[in-house]
């Protein structure tokens, strides 16, 4: 009998421990980090959270509670053929970066991330339509970085974009970008053609700007030339002026004395000859190896 009353005790404790946990299950809820929850009356939105946290609510139906991711989420489309403003198509590839900034606006009006990611590629779509048909396909691909208009098309979309997706659903779209970018057949070889031509058109350029530099350098080595031979010539005819001059003076003194002349000669041609070692067997009365006779001081006298 006792250990009935007992194994009836613990029957009603587990049964009053599940009662209690489903009663919390019915009025509690939780929100973890990067969520937001939107709590609904019969149907109608009464309360938005945005911060972690345990919360309470009535029970259902009377209470219910909707759970949105509020982290970055990307969406990849899939290819869609543009034409731009020359008339030239292409196939694009765009990847949107997103999140939920309003989660009372998301629930009212799209309720759920998979319908979220139909409007956001509807929104990014006619917006790529828009744009891209304002430009022309040397914008999107061009070896001249000044044409290339990008990230300015890119900055573009989504900026129109995530207006109409922030008024409408409570979305903002961050980035919108062009992850693949393909051509048809004939697309494809205009583009290549246009790109051999621009570079062709680059290489002349180059070619051009290279020969008028060789000409300039050219130019201006033959100045320098002619200046540097124009001193020389001045300077050499300045020296051969102070020679000359020099030249006259010693003249000058030599016709006064001719003897003297003609012993500086033989005295400079003896130094010349018998610089080095050497053996000289002549004649003494040849000059000017008369002079180590001494006949020319006798005749002097």
């Amino acid at each position: 009998m006792k250990g009935k009353k007992i194994w009836n005790l613990y029957t009603f404790s587990l049964g009053l421990l599940l009662l209690i946990i489903l009663l919390l299950y019915l009025i509690a809820f939780q929100v973890p980090v990067g969520e937001s929850a939107v709590v609904t009356t019969f149907g109608k939105p009464v309360r938005v959270i945005r911060q972690a946290g345990l919360y309470w609510k009535a029970p259902w139906p009377i209470q219910e509670v909707y759970r949105f991711d509020e982290r970055i989420q990307v969406l990849e489309s899939k290819m869609e053929e543009i034409y731009t403003q020359d008339g030239k198509n292409i196939i694009l590839v765009t990847a949107t970066v997103w999140k939920i900034q309003d989660p009372l606006k998301f629930f009212t009006s799209v309720g759920s991330s998979e319908m979220a990611e139909r409007k956001i590629v509807s929104v990014v779509r006619n917006y790529e339509n828009g744009v891209l048909g304002r430009y022309n396909l040397s914008n999107l691909i061009n070896v001249d970085r000044e044409l290339l208009k990008l990230d300015f098309i890119q900055e573009e979309i989504k900026r129109f974009s995530s207006s109409e997706a922030e008024r409408t659903y409570g979305i903002e779209i961050l980035q919108v970008l062009i992850k693949q970018l393909q051509f048809p057949k004939d697309v494809t070889a205009d583009v290549f053609e246009r790109m051999r031509k621009e570079r062709d058109r680059i290489a002349e350029k180059f070619l051009a700007e290279g020969t008028g530099m060789a000409t300039k350098i050219k130019a201006e080595a033959d100045a320098e030339k002619e200046r540097i031979l124009s001193e020389a010539r001045a300077s050499a005819k300045r020296i051969r002026g102070e020679g000359d001059a020099a030249a006259a003076r010693y003249y000058k003194v030599f016709s006064r004395n001719k003897d003297l002349a003609i012993f500086l000669r033989k005295l400079e041609s003896l130094e010349k000859t018998l610089k080095s070692k050497a053996t000289v067997i002549l004649d003494y009365r040849t000059p000017p190896y008369d002079l180590l006779t001494g006949k020319h001081l006798e005749s002097q006298k």
